[in-house]
């Protein structure tokens, strides 16, 4: 599933939204009731609901971990030991504001969910400046002769999460991609991963909200696009383009609608008040969350 995001991203000044409502439970505050059924009908009624590779999916394969690779598009520019730590410390923070929504949510397993950068597409290894100790260095290039990640080694190309022609085999693998592309105006986002403007995310690396990846992402997790309507009652949020520049409390809730449709899948269930049970799967990182806070 590929999803194309916004043309244009407005700088906006808005309200800052609370953290994650710590709810153990689908009891999302009473106002959100109504939008939040018209955007699952909206979405079970246009998505492939039998779709095998969305975010949540991508998760339980991976045991809960992230896997990273960037796809440095730039021919030219060079980019810093240094920098590329920012880079990645930029896209944990990013991927965390998703993740915490569902910390402690319906089942959700893991207490934290560590991300990693393992790798960089780039056009030539000299744009790669300092040590590259730990990280893959791809030269792969797309249809387009733009550099891409190993396909062999990505998810999206290996839903059976075989990885047999991976130099590294499945220790190697990433999850998704982030593709910095210069001058590129916007972003796109999908199960894939996202797509926005170099110039933009390296002159925002240490803004805590990185509103553009934040969209973005949200696609990574089945969130959908508001180019043509609106729900019912709500008018400011990050997956209505250009309305917000941080997660708010009905975009979190949308990803928990989808989490509690999806997590049947996963032989997800509660055994008892302070256990559960993750068939095929191993107890680490998982976690039980009272009911009261």
């Amino acid at each position: 599933m590929k999803r194309i995001s916004w043309l244009a991203f407005p700088t906006l000044s808005l309200s800052v939204w609370a953290s994650p409502a710590k709810r153990a439970t689908w009891n999302p505050p009473s106002n959100l009731v109504q939008p939040l059924t018209q955007v699952w009908n909206h979405e079970v009624a246009t998505y492939n609901m039998n779709f095998k590779n969305f975010g949540y999916d991508q998760l339980i394969a991976a045991k809960g971990t992230a896997k990273v690779c960037v796809r440095w598009e730039s021919t030219t520019q060079t980019v810093t030991e240094a920098q590329r730590a920012q880079v990645q410390t930029a896209i944990q923070r990013s991927y965390k504001k998703w993740i915490d929504w569902f910390v402690g949510f319906d089942g959700f397993p893991y207490s934290s969910v560590p991300l990693s950068v393992v790798g960089w597409a780039v056009s030539n290894p000299s744009l790669l400046q300092g040590s590259t100790s730990g990280i893959d260095v791809y030269t792969n290039r797309d249809s387009g002769g733009i550099p891409e990640c190993n396909p062999a080694c990505g998810r999206f190309f290996h839903q059976d999460n075989n990885y047999s022609g991976c130099p590294g085999g499945a220790a190697r693998h990433y999850d998704f991609s982030v593709w910095l592309t210069p001058g590129f105006g916007g972003g796109a986002g999908g199960d894939w991963g996202a797509r926005i403007g170099t110039e933009y995310f390296m002159s925002n690396l240490n803004t805590e909200n990185i509103h553009i990846l934040l969209h973005e992402l949200g696609h990574y997790f089945a969130l959908d696009d508001f180019y043509d309507w609106t729900p019912t009652g709500v008018t400011n949020f990050i997956m209505l383009a250009g309305s917000a520049t941080q997660i708010t409390d009905f975009d979190g809730w949308m990803a928990r609608d989808w989490w509690r449709h999806l997590k049947s899948r996963y032989g997800i269930a509660k055994e008892g008040a302070n256990s559960l049970e993750i068939e095929g799967s191993q107890a680490a990182n998982l976690t039980w969350v009272d009911q009261e806070f």
